[in-house]
């Protein structure tokens, strides 16, 4: 891969850390009532509001490290 900056280990990690952040991000969808006027508290989940936050922060982190390895 002569002139590219980053190596196939880089991209790799960076697909691993991009899946990582997709995932994380869909740990946060769902919590919708099946009724507009009644408040649904499941919105507020341990998995909504901690757990996918963590999981998104951890894949940016990834993407950091993926980048700033010194390719082989």
């Amino acid at each position: 891969m002569e002139g590219f900056a980053l190596g196939k280990e880089n991209l790799k990690l960076l697909i691993i850390g991009l899946v990582i952040i997709v995932i994380g991000f869909l740990l946060m969808t769902g919590g919708k009532a099946s009724n507009p006027t009644v408040f649904n508290p499941e919105i507020f989940s341990f998995r909504r509001i901690t757990l996918a936050p963590m999981v998104v922060l951890f894949g940016f982190l990834f993407e950091i490290y993926a980048i700033m390895k010194k390719p082989k």
